[in-house]
């Protein structure tokens, strides 16, 4: 049996615990949002057509599954987002050429031209290799994969981007394989040097849109791609 004392110092120490604990969850919540689903196999009310105003034709849903099949139209997100986490799954047909945008706006010709791109391809058909910044994960145009963990043509992968305080990580089938500090030493480096280096407001937004992109495929007709379970949870500050 315990002492009075005893009892009393342990009862302090539980509520000690307890406020500690309840403090850590409420920082915990305000770090984060809800996560929101943007595609859940039955609707694209989430989406439009980039500068158009509701879903472009080519866009359809199959057996709960987004699939790209035609046209050149690619798909924003209505909501804009600054800091966020996007879960999706992918794969992609043969020769097929596609990839997820973010943080870009509708002022110029296309969403590439303001957002980075998680880059969603066939390599094999592109003769592409896997460590190239062009390949399939990479941060297009700018950062390759530190793994080859992309499946082939055909074959479901997972895929994250978290955009949080500055950087910028991608991940594939579990494994991180970008990260980068958005404006950085590097990342301006880089950008100086390739074709958007002439694009001034690309990757200079601090919040934007999500895209999906509707890409011709390498025979120059648009080879299928396909999206599912699309979720993206905001994050707030540290």
């Amino acid at each position: 049996m315990l002492r009075t004392s005893a009892v009393a110092g342990l009862s302090l120490a539980l509520a000690f615990t307890s406020a500690v604990l309840a403090d850590h969850h409420l920082d915990g919540e305000s770090e984060s949002g809800a996560v929101i689903s943007l595609f859940d196999g039955t609707s694209l009310d989430a989406w439009k057509g980039y500068k158009t105003p509701g879903p472009p034709k080519g866009w359809v849903i199959e057996d709960g599954v987004l699939v790209h099949r035609s046209g050149g139209v690619d798909l924003v997100t209505k909501e804009t987002f600054s800091d966020f986490e996007l879960a999706f799954e992918w794969k992609i047909a043969a020769g097929g050429n596609s990839g997820v945008i973010y943080r870009c706006d509708e002022t110029e010709d296309a969403p590439y031209m303001t957002g980075p791109e998680f880059q969603v391809l066939d390599n094999e058909s592109w003769g592409i290799d896997p460590f190239d910044p062009h390949a399939a994960g990479s941060l297009y145009g700018l950062f390759s994969v530190s793994e080859k963990v992309v499946k082939p043509a055909g074959e479901w992968n997972t895929a994250k981007i978290v955009v949080h305080d500055g950087v910028v990580e991608h991940w594939v089938n579990g494994k991180q394989v970008v990260k980068a500090e958005i404006g950085g030493d590097k990342w301006n480096e880089l950008v100086s040097s390739t074709k958007f280096n002439a694009w001034k407001r690309f990757g200079k937004l601090s919040e934007g849109h999500i895209s999906l992109q509707a890409h011709n495929g390498q025979d120059g007709d648009v080879e299928p791609v396909w999206f599912r379970d699309i979720t993206i949870r905001r994050l707030g500050d540290k």
